[in-house]
């Protein structure tokens, strides 16, 4: 597996664990030891399932690491469903009010549910005032093939740490999940640069909606275009392009 880092890999391949294994006798096929125990447990993201000793890939893409902790392998693959995935931060629209419980339109196969308690600082008397139209930042609780998704407002300490009803204002539009990615990576060229351009507001979600807002409508359109526009441009050419915003 480390040895295809970085590569294209295809639904079907098996790949093979390197930590602690040994060969067979004919150099085929390696196993988990049972020697000394990896430090820290080896997470299978998106793209992949485990299979006996090693991870089958269920999607193309390409193949990604993250050595921290036990270690992390997954596939980056271009999609245009969004699955949902326990953990990711997405916007929701709210659709309806079923008592006690808010839908969600995330952009998957169906609807989230969200509590009216999963917001900091909402008591039975204390009610957030959530209503059908709004956008909500959330976090994924439970994700998975078998049961409604659901969302929440607020951290493992109760703190809504940014999350919550988005503003009224401000623009909302839908880009591919992987320039998402790009753009939450740590230390982002592209939003670098374009926080030198104007001061705006902006929320990411892991489903492919981008929230923006800057001081005029203008400003505002002009950042919604250059990101979407930067998914196909080339650093030189996104370069170009500020610097003749900049320059008017």
């Amino acid at each position: 597996a480390e040895a295809l880092v970085g590569q294209v890999v295809l639904p079907g391949d098996l790949l093979l664990l390197p930590a602690h294994y040994d060969e067979d006798a004919e150099g085929e096929r390696l196993r988990l030891s049972a020697g000394a125990a990896p430090q820290g447990r080896l997470l299978c993201g998106p793209g992949l399932r485990r299979s006996g000793a090693g991870l089958l890939v269920t999607k193309c893409g390409l193949l990604r690491h993250r050595p921290a902790g036990g270690g992390a392998y997954w596939v980056d693959s271009k999609q245009k469903r969004y699955v949902p995935v326990k953990g990711d931060h997405v916007i929701g629209i709210v659709t309806a009010k079923a008592g006690d419980v808010f839908r969600l339109d995330v952009g998957g196969s169906e609807p989230a549910s969200l509590s009216y308690l999963a917001f900091e600082g909402a008591t039975k008397r204390n009610r957030p005032n959530v209503q059908v139209g709004d956008l909500v930042y959330g976090q994924f609780v439970v994700a998975n093939k078998d049961m409604e998704p659901e969302m929440v407002c607020i951290d493992s300490s109760g703190k809504s740490s940014g999350m919550g009803i988005i503003g009224q204002d401000g623009f909302l539009f839908k880009v591919s999940l992987g320039l998402i990615r790009k753009l939450l990576a740590p230390k982002c060229e592209i939003i670098q640069e374009l926080s030198q351009l104007y001061p705006f507001e902006l929320v990411l979600g892991m489903n492919g909606r981008i929230w923006v807002k800057a001081k005029t409508v203008q400003q505002t359109l002009i950042i919604v275009n250059i990101l979407e526009a930067c998914e196909y441009m080339t650093a030189e050419q996104r370069k170009q392009a500020l610097a003749k915003l900049s320059g008017n």
